[in-house]
């Protein structure tokens, strides 16, 4: 199944260029009273959730191309990226000192990972917003992992039942000295989208094929196979440090290609399995 949110934060089922608007379906959730939980509601009850919208056969439709889409997630409580998680990606960062200084261009398992502000989270809809457009800043095309249950110390055996969904993720990213959870957490410089594949129709998330154009031209292009550290082993890696919640987002690393970004561009980013996501780029005029 394809989860969308979308316009006014509807809930959809994506069937082919069709949005089926199951919102009703959102009533199973309990009510909540203060303090709100600290996880994502409708990911935390996503069984309860499908079965409801798969009932509903007569919701009303709109074509996918008139709607607004919103990050599928609504409310992660973390958004855990993980850096250099590719060879290849690992390679060029090193090659180039003038752009990645010497303090980021270690394997992962000698950096760990790193949060990325929920603030800076968006859906394809709205623009990525150049804070600081003095300075070079990159695209970075990722598989998004949405965690379903609650985790802690989980084994790899066992990660992927953990997992609700799968979406493309875009960690966009001001070069410079700083952390990277400082130059990463920009508002608008977490990408999620197009909608969230359930984990039963994504299946395998090892051999996805993934591209990354800008204007047309090609910059990205890898396979998920190619991760230095699995989905499952960054799983157990990540809940080793934190509990996992319902609606924590994993990004699982970037391939080689990155590069900068411009105003007035657009960013068309695709991942096996999922399907395609278009982003467009603009100043921060606020």
């Amino acid at each position: 199944m394809k989860l969308c949110r979308f316009n006014d934060e509807r809930l959809g089922i994506v069937e082919g260029e069709t949005i089926r608007d199951v919102s009703e379906a959102l009533l199973v959730l309990p009510p909540r009273h203060y303090p709100l939980p600290t996880f994502d509601t409708m990911v935390g009850a996503i069984d309860e959730v499908r079965a409801a919208a798969e009932s509903l056969i007569a919701a009303p439709t709109l074509r996918l191309d008139e709607a607004t889409l919103l990050s599928p997630v609504a409310n992660p409580g973390k958004l855990v990226a993980a850096p250099v998680n590719y060879q290849a990606h690992l390679d060029e960062a090193i090659a180039d000192e003038a752009t990645f200084t010497r303090a980021h261009v270690r394997r992962i398992q000698e950096t760990g990972l790193f949060l990325k502000a929920t603030s800076s989270l968006i859906g394809p809809g709205q623009p990525i917003r150049l804070s600081h457009p003095h300075r070079r800043t990159d695209h970075e095309i990722e598989l998004a992992v949405v965690i379903g249950r609650e985790c802690r110390r989980v084994t790899r055996e066992k990660a992927l039942s953990y997992v609700a969904g799968y979406s493309i993720g875009l960690d966009i990213t001001v070069r410079g000295p700083e952390e990277r959870s400082l130059r990463k957490s920009l508002d608008t410089y977490a990408v999620l989208g197009p909608w969230m594949v359930t984990a039963d129709e994504f299946g395998d998330p090892s051999g996805q094929e993934m591209n990354l154009h800008v204007d047309g031209m090609l910059r990205q292009h890898a396979n998920t196979r190619d991760l230095i550290m699995s989905v499952p082993e960054l799983i157990e890696f990540a809940s080793a440090y934190y509990t996992l919640m319902p609606g924590d987002v994993i990004f699982t690393g970037t391939p080689e290609g990155v590069g900068p970004i411009q105003a007035g561009e657009t960013i068309t980013a695709s991942i096996a399995g999922i399907g395609n996501m278009r982003v467009e780029v603009c100043d921060d005029a606020r």
